[in-house]
């Protein structure tokens, strides 16, 4: 097989043929589409992608290269990329290289050339599948069946790839010094959820998604942050169960606020008794509409998720619904009625995507001045 050729193969046998760029590899994964116009470094760097492989449906991608500030974490985690065109030029004062050496380097494969319009609507009518492409096997039904192998997202932990192993300060050096502290739980953490935190005024701790409550505790924050993550929320039994010790006996008895963004929504939603269940394709883009229930007003938001808290599972008494997703009427927030805590299912940090729900870092900062008044 010519290096310049690349297969994309499903598990339903549909196989596309393009022009292989990226890492001369193989990579199995869920494939799902990316409706996002610009802001492909991030999405490929995002923690939430571990276990997929991206489809962009903006036909042009690579166009400004890449560079050391739009990252999301310390290295791309998709599984293979793939793009309509790519552009061989990298045209960014801010850019320090091009996207297919970028992808290279990480081992990542991509493929370019291919209908991504028939891909997009293929994933919208039969769902998300799973996916194997290949820059090193030419034959179509053996990379079928390998798809068919892979063992999909369903039941998997994979926040365990991608958690910190030890907590760790972000930037430390410029922290408010009377700014309160936020104990930001890493089940697959974005960059800019910390940089809206220090956007806020606040101190931020890192701390692995596999630490106890006492552990979190002894740190003493003034809230808890709950990130984004890849898998399959359901597969995380361990962690809902400190979430629930946090909220339910609070080891020292002190309730801190907590707020919780997309895996961490989905992991609170499970703490307070909800179940979660998988979506037919997911939402994947920056322009989700969801609708403030309080107030009527509809943000469009950034989102990446495979999987979704479950309206009817959520009791009735404490739990209020405060974000309804316009496009097909799923859950994207939730709140407690007496205690100080909320999440959101979309991304309010954005990056990439509109800043239009970033208050609630703001709203976050006023629960830990103020506790449940606020």
């Amino acid at each position: 097989m010519a290096h310049s050729t690349a297969l994309l193969a499903l598990e339903d046998g549909t196989v596309f043929v393009g022009e292989a760029f990226g890492a001369r590899a193989e990579a199995a994964g869920e494939v799902v589409f990316n409706t996002s116009m610009t802001g492909y470094q991030e999405v490929v760097t995002d923690p939430s992608y571990h276990g997929q492989i991206v489809a962009m449906t903006n036909p042009l991608i690579g166009n400004y290269g890449v560079n050391a500030e739009d990252v999301e974490s310390h290295r791309p985690w998709v599984e293979g990329f793939v793009v309509r065109r790519r552009s061989r030029r990298a045209s960014n004062w801010r850019a320090r290289g091009r996207l297919d050496a970028y992808l290279r380097d990480a081992g990542v494969p991509g493929i370019s050339g291919i209908d991504t319009r028939a891909l997009t609507r293929r994933i919208r009518t039969e769902g998300a599948m799973k996916a194997v492409l290949s820059h090193v096997d030419a034959d179509p039904k053996r990379l079928v069946e390998k798809a068919r192998a892979w063992p999909g997202l369903l039941g998997r932990d994979l926040v365990r790839d991608v958690t910190c192993a030890e907590p760790w300060e972000w930037e430390p050096e410029t922290a408010p010094p009377d700014g309160p502290l936020v104990a930001l739980l890493d089940y697959g953490l974005k960059y800019n959820i910390a940089r809206c935190l220090r956007g806020v005024g606040c101190r931020v701790l890192v701390v692995p998604a596999s630490a106890t409550a006492e552990e979190i505790a002894d740190r003493r924050p003034d809230g808890i942050m709950l990130s984004n993550g890849p898998g399959d929320p359901a597969a995380l039994p361990q962690a809902v169960q400190t979430l629930r010790a946090l909220i339910e006996d609070p080891p020292g008895g002190a309730f801190v606020p907590i707020f919780g963004i997309c895996m961490g929504h989905q992991m609170l939603g499970q703490a307070l008794g909800g179940t979660t269940y998988k979506l037919k394709f997911g939402h994947h883009g920056a322009n989700h509409p969801a609708k403030d229930l309080a107030t009527g007003r509809v943000a469009i938001t950034v989102q990446n998720h495979g999987f979704c808290v479950d309206i009817d599972s959520l009791p009735s008494g404490d739990v209020e619904m405060t974000y309804l997703n316009l496009n097909d009427g799923t859950l994207e927030g939730l709140r407690h009625r007496r205690l100080p805590m909320f999440s959101v299912q979309f991304h309010p940090e954005a990056s990439p995507g509109p800043h239009d729900a970033r208050y609630l870092f703001g709203r976050f900062r006023r629960l830990m001045e103020r506790g449940a008044d606020a």
